[in-house]
């Protein structure tokens, strides 16, 4: 029997509609998925997956969360789109502003990537700057002026990372090392006139999990606030995963106040929704409010917004009891994978916050995405392999997050425990 993938890959490119999904970063065929369940995936081939990709984040409740799925058919009963608006976007845009300080208006999108994109040009539009800086190993979606990678651990001028991005577009992409204050005081020492903003995932999730450094993201905010740009915090990931409200609202990290924010992922309950927002003075430089213009006949859409709402509501619910569930089996799985590793005799760094956790085959610490690319990938590649063999499916790539929901019981992190421990132990 033929595998999807090929009846896949002869009408879409490698046979998926996002790149990671194809395993290009483990090798094999990917499973494809048939249906899912609380902490479990069921493949087309009917085998089921202890699962850690999470939808890569919005599943914070587990698949199928009974509330969730509830909100969306009764949304559906009452319509699907409507190009007007509704009192649900803005019950839904009261809730995110209420739990963040930093947001006074927020503007409701359809994906992270339109949600920087949109940060982007307000930023520049407010300050009247064209330069921005953003970090190695930092993803903000595949608009343009974000694809780019930076030189070997130096700040430099970014080169496009992508055929079909020319070279003038990322001419003003400013790139330093993640975790490295000093290189962003160069780029702002030489550009620092032209620099419209900083944009950084105060938690990076996209070179695997990597914390800012004592002091990096406070640095930050000081050197925006020294030269006039504005910092803007891509919490897309990590909005409402790692705490209410996001690590912009942590005592552990600061707190320290953005100027500007985005959000994806948990708010929208898994279905596709984002948003962007901040300080008043800002938003209200935005169409129809004010001059910059965006736009986007979904935005809003009634299903999501009633799917975020439900995931919101349930995170909130019980003073918030679902973020020390998340807490305490994010650091079971932690601790058990670090204990594995050790048994093993196997050089591992695991870094953890809350239920979003980074697995290094590396002595450590792990800082900056050079650090992630000298650690063991080649290991990471086999020990998946052998844990999909085993019904435990992980991010398929050693530079993403694992992602644990309420829905992961002890039995589940104890299965995942013994599997890589027997993983490891095959070298």
């Amino acid at each position: 029997m033929t595998h999807p993938i090929e009846r896949a890959s002869l009408f879409m490119p490698g046979g998926v509609s996002s790149p990671v999904r194809a395993f290009t970063g483990v090798g094999g065929d990917p499973v494809f998925v048939r249906s899912a369940e609380g902490a479990y995936l069921e493949g087309e081939d009917g085998r089921r997956y202890i699962d850690y990709i999470g939808g890569y984040g919005p599943h914070i409740l587990g698949h199928g969360y009974p509330a969730v799925v509830a909100a969306v058919r009764e949304a559906a009963g009452r319509g699907t789109a409507f190009g007007a608006p509704t009192v649900a976007e803005a019950d839904l845009a009261e809730l995110l502003c209420s739990a963040l300080p930093s947001m006074d208006m927020v503007r409701l999108v359809n994906s992270g990537t339109e949600a920087t994109m949109s940060a982007l040009r307000l930023a520049r539009a407010a300050t009247g700057r064209n330069k921005f800086v953003k970090f190695d190993g930092c993803y903000h979606g595949h608009g343009d002026a974000f694809l780019v990678a930076a030189g070997s651990g130096a700040a430099t001028i970014g080169h496009p990372s992508s055929p079909g991005v020319p070279e003038q577009v990322t001419a003003d992409t400013l790139v330093a090392p993640y975790n490295d204050l000093e290189a962003v005081r160069g780029l702002f020492e030489q550009y620092g006139d032209d620099v419209a903003c900083v944009f950084v995932e105060p938690i990076a999730g996209n070179m695997g999990l990597v914390k800012p450094v004592d002091g990096f993201l406070a640095g930050l905010r000081t050197l925006c606030d020294e030269h006039g740009a504005l910092l803007v915090f891509d919490e897309v990931m990590t909005g409402f995963r790692v705490d209410w409200g996001g690590v912009q609202t942590l005592a552990e990290h600061g707190p320290v106040t953005p100027d500007l924010s985005t959000f994806g992922k948990v708010i929208g309950g898994g279905l596709p929704l984002a948003a962007y927002g901040g300080r008043r003075d800002l938003m209200a430089q935005v169409a129809p409010a004010g001059p910059v213009y965006q736009a986007g006949t979904l935005s809003g859409n009634p299903l999501a917004v009633a799917a975020g709402m439900a995931a919101l509501e349930a995170l909130r619910a019980d003073d918030r009891a679902a973020y020390e569930t998340l807490e305490t089996q994010g650091a079971a799985l932690a601790e058990g994978l670090a204990g594995a590793a050790r048994e093993q005799g196997v050089p591992t760094t695991i870094q953890r916050q809350g239920s979003m956790i980074g697995v290094f085959f590396t002595a450590g610490p792990v800082e900056k995405i050079e650090d992630v690319h000298a650690s063991d990938r080649e290991l990471y590649k086999r020990v998946f392999h052998r844990m999909l063999e085993q019904g435990v499916h992980l991010p398929p790539s050693p530079y993403e997050t694992f992602f644990v929901s309420t829905a992961h019981g002890d039995e589940e992190i104890e299965r995942t425990t013994e599997a890589f421990r027997k993983a490891l132990a095959q070298g």
